[in-house]
């Protein structure tokens, strides 16, 4: 299994989308600034989305096109699973 994931910051002004084979691992590690890069620059550490992909090429596949998408539509990809944009880490 792999994951795609969306990561934001505490305003939900900034996301982030990422894959992984590890999606518990990958969010500790930008939880806790242990990535340096883009979101721990922006403070970018609460998951608020992520789907489940049989490999990891369909988790690349799925990763670059919604990097496509405009942000209004990765916004509406986040609220029709997640309205409240609660961090989902607990819940892993």
């Amino acid at each position: 299994m792999s994951y795609v994931y969306i990561l934001s910051n505490k305003h939900k002004n900034v996301v982030y989308i990422g894959s992984t084979d590890d999606l518990k691992k990958r969010v500790y590690f930008h939880k806790n600034g242990l990535l340096a890069g883009f979101t721990k620059k922006y403070n970018v550490t609460s998951l608020v989305y992520y789907e489940v992909l049989p490999s990891t090429e369909t988790a690349l596949d799925r990763e670059r096109q919604i990097k496509k998408y405009r942000r209004e539509k990765k916004d509406l990809l986040i609220l029709k699973y997640n309205p409240d944009w609660r961090d989902l880490f607990e819940s892993l």
